[in-house]
């Protein structure tokens, strides 16, 4: 078994490579569409320290795990700027599924890179260290979380700007208004996971899908693996 600073020197860089990566994507994206707001801001860094939220990437998080819930966060979100978008009603979809998205193909490319590994060392006749299946199931765990709970169609999400770009034209102003209470509805979430725990909503409504999505990250690994070997 792995001991505590150990693994915790395993999961905090999983966490940073997913968040740092996600923010990044979305200014890029934004960027490339027309935006260029977050290169103004010179956000689009894969510096950690840029994209920290004292709240939402360390007490929260911090907080969450003491008290035995389900630890999640959010990093401070990449400047976008909708008039400056080429297309700002797609635009915007397509710079909010750029977060996830990226969280998607990390976990995939960890999946072809582990099952490289993992398919040489078969041949070679030696085990992979325990560190490093820990490290890639966290990293996959960690990155299918972040797509799937952002993708959630609740303001500030990314998911609610992609419903926002499907709605009718005359429903646009009323979830805009809706959006602007964003930090509100995350607030009574973290209350509301704090003051239920035995509810598990987040577990719930998010893990199965979650176990599904790294089921095929595994089954990706596992047939690299077997190509190889």
């Amino acid at each position: 078994m792995l001991d505590t600073l150990t693994l915790a020197a395993i999961l905090i860089p999983c966490l940073i490579i997913a968040i740092v990566f996600h923010e990044v994507a979305h200014g890029w994206v934004a960027l490339m569409l027309g935006d260029p707001t977050a290169k103004e801001q010179r956000r689009l860094s894969l510096n950690p320290i840029r994209h920290v939220d004292l709240i939402g990437t360390l007490l929260v998080p911090g907080a969450l795990a003491l008290m035995g819930g389900p630890v999640f966060g959010w990093a401070k979100p990449v400047p976008v700027n909708q008039r400056r978008l080429d297309n700002p009603r797609y635009g915007m979809m397509a710079v909010a599924a750029a977060g996830p998205g990226t969280n998607i193909l990390l976990a995939l490319a960890a999946a072809i890179l582990f099952g490289i590994f993992a398919g040489f060392a078969s041949n070679l006749g030696v085990a992979l260290p325990e560190w490093s299946l820990t490290f890639f199931g966290a990293f996959v765990l960690i990155n299918a979380f972040l797509a799937l709970f952002n993708m959630l169609p609740i303001p500030p999400f990314d998911g609610s700007h992609i419903v926002g770009g499907l709605m009718p034209r005359r429903w646009v102003h009323h979830w805009q208004k809706l959006q602007a209470m964003g930090m509100l509805l995350l607030v009574v979430l973290i209350a509301a996971t704090w003051a239920f725990p035995d509810a598990r909503w987040i577990e719930n409504t998010l893990f199965p899908p979650v176990e599904w999505l790294t089921g095929i990250f595994y089954a990706v690994a596992d047939g690299v693996a077997r190509v190889i070997a």
